[in-house]
């Protein structure tokens, strides 16, 4: 479940300044995924991480920012592997995710950069999106459909 583990790694990152692949490891294995300093390392090479100063001087893995199309694809990717379904309450659109993917689902969203979403906010397998209006509401959840919908 390469896909899962990944997602995993960007909601971790996000979350914590971990510095080492070991840190890394650890901080999976917390979170029930059983794997190996190899695996971990072809992981961060995969997601294209960089290691960026943190508050307190260390360093720390990030994703790098999408700038290209293969980024986007992983984005794309991930919204569409996390996806269960959605629904709109006026400006909010909640989310429905598989389990432990709201999270990464939430940052692909994000990522995508959408004028009408103010942003998100993601629990296990929900999401509560923020958009500017009912209209851009529905234009989001437009969005999605094309995303999920899409041939893969």
């Amino acid at each position: 479940m390469k896909i899962g583990r990944h997602a995993k790694i960007i909601d971790l990152i996000g979350r914590y300044d971990i510095e080492t692949q070991e840190e890394l490891a650890e901080y999976l294995k917390r979170e029930g995924f059983q794997v190996t300093q190899a695996t971990v390392s072809r992981d961060i090479r995969e997601l294209k991480l960089t290691k960026l100063p943190s508050h307190d001087g260390k360093q720390r893995y990030a994703l790098m920012q999408p700038q290209s199309t293969e980024a986007g694809e992983r984005y794309l990717r991930v919204l569409k592997e996390g996806f269960v379904s959605m629904e709109m309450a006026q400006n909010i659109l909640v989310v429905k995710t598989v389990s432990g993917m709201a999270m990464a689902v939430a940052a692909a969203i994000d990522a995508m950069h959408w004028s009408e979403v103010a942003g998100c906010i993601a629990g296990d397998d929900t999401i509560m999106c923020a958009n500017r209006s009912s209209e851009d509401t529905l234009a989001v959840m437009e969005k999605i459909r094309r995303i999920v919908d899409s041939a893969s």
